[in-house]
């Protein structure tokens, strides 16, 4: 085995605005900036490859085979159409192991390409896959009955996750975003587990941007406007703030999806910006005085640690990663229904001293957030991956759990 494994990294998405796609191209960063081998297959306007340094790239354009999961992301059907390429592509790179980023089209071919190369399979998990099949059901079945619709949504959830349980399995070592993942991935799919959290570039989201300078307290939402991020709870929270006698605010939404019509009809005091990126987000996220996260699907939440660089408390979900980012009651609140936002609002802009407070810890948690220490751990765990490859002679299915606390 070399010293420095060759990895083909599979990834859902790469040039698209989304947590995944920025996590992997923070990963590509990173493995240039070491001289690190690494080959990145992903979804492309056309099918070529791209030769970066230490840096290949494969892009594989899609078919209208298939169908729309947003309006960046689809699944091509058909997509096994560049199965001989990247088999070829693989091949020719000499990689060592494969990782893959979830079951999406790209996610299936690696997995597909790892069995027929006979290469140990490493599989992170980014999405809650299953949740967003519930929340897009239920809006799709909003014609049904309340009981109707919830249980198809149920059920539709429970199906969901019994499929992407059995794709994860096909992987020798998994990696997690958070340690509630970790559990249920070592329990349900009998696999070593390493933690791969996320990174934050502290110089580019830094409190130093902020340049506003009205006294309207913000509120601030970054990320995409779908069912699954629960946004119509921000109408909610700002009706519960009404009824409190708190008018003297405003939220500033960013990003773009299929609940935006529905979000500037149902909020009064709100400015939506679109996709903001670079020095235009890094100035919006500054410029906030508080951050409302309340998606209850999100398996880490790389815009709360974006908010918290910033010097901006974040009030969160008390389900889903989000939780695991901050310290309750210290670098931002962890709420569960809309009057628990609005009162954790209300509570911070009655006590200047403890927002001040938060400010300071959410920034200095979030310069602990190093995306180098991050991709190092993965690196650790496809040196794992490739020790127990080695020694099971073929990669058995069975690989031992104590492995991952070894590595965790």
């Amino acid at each position: 085995m070399r010293a420095e494994p060759r990895v083909a990294c599979f990834t859902d998405s790469f040039l698209e605005v989304n947590g995944v796609a920025h996590t992997s191209r923070q990963f590509a960063a990173f493995t240039q900036r070491r001289g690190l081998p690494f080959l990145v297959v992903h979804a492309a306007p056309e099918t070529r490859k791209v030769e970066e340094g230490s840096l290949t790239r494969l892009g594989l354009k899609r078919g209208r085979a298939g169908f729309r999961l947003d309006a960046e992301l689809g699944f091509d059907l058909l997509l096994w159409r560049h199965a001989q390429r990247a088999i070829e592509t693989v091949r020719a790179f000499n990689a060592d192991a494969v990782h893959v980023t979830g079951p999406s089209d790209i996610g299936l071919l690696g997995a597909f390409v790892a069995h027929r190369l006979k290469l140990p399979l490493v599989v992170s998990w980014h999405t809650n896959l299953h949740e967003y099949v519930g929340r897009r059901l239920d809006k799709a079945a909003r014609f049904f009955s309340d009981n109707a619709r919830a249980a198809l949504s149920r059920l539709a959830e429970r199906q969901s996750l019994r499929a992407v349980k059995r794709f994860y399995k096909l992987g020798h070592v998994l990696l997690a975003p958070n340690e509630e993942l970790a559990g249920m991935l070592e329990r349900e799919c009998n696999r070593p587990v390493v933690m791969m959290r996320r990174g934050v570039d502290t110089e580019l989201f830094s409190p130093v941007k902020r340049a506003r300078r009205d006294g309207l307290f913000t509120l601030g939402y970054v990320g995409r406007l779908t069912p699954e991020k629960n946004v119509r709870m921000l109408a909610e929270v700002e009706k519960r703030l009404f009824a409190a006698g708190f008018r003297d605010f405003r939220f500033v939404v960013v990003g773009a999806g299929s609940e935006r019509a529905w979000l500037e009809q149902n909020l009064q005091c709100a400015e939506f910006t679109g996709v903001l990126k670079g020095e235009a987000l890094a100035r919006a996220y500054a410029n906030f005085d508080l951050f409302l996260f309340p998606s209850t699907t999100d398996t880490f939440g790389n815009v709360v640690l974006e908010a918290m660089a910033s010097g901006v408390p974040a009030i969160v979900s008390a389900h889903g990663g989000p939780r695991f980012i901050i310290e309750d009651g210290v670098s931002g609140i962890v709420a569960g229904r809309a009057d628990q936002f609005a009162d954790a609002v209300l509570a911070l802009k009655s006590n200047p001293d403890r927002h001040a407070g938060m400010r300071d810890a959410a920034r200095r948690l979030a310069r602990e957030a190093s995306w180098g220490a991050v991709f190092e751990q993965v690196y650790r765990a496809y040196a794992a991956c490739l020790q127990q490859a080695e020694a099971s002679r073929g990669f058995s299915s069975r690989t031992p759990i104590a492995t991952a606390n070894a590595i965790r």
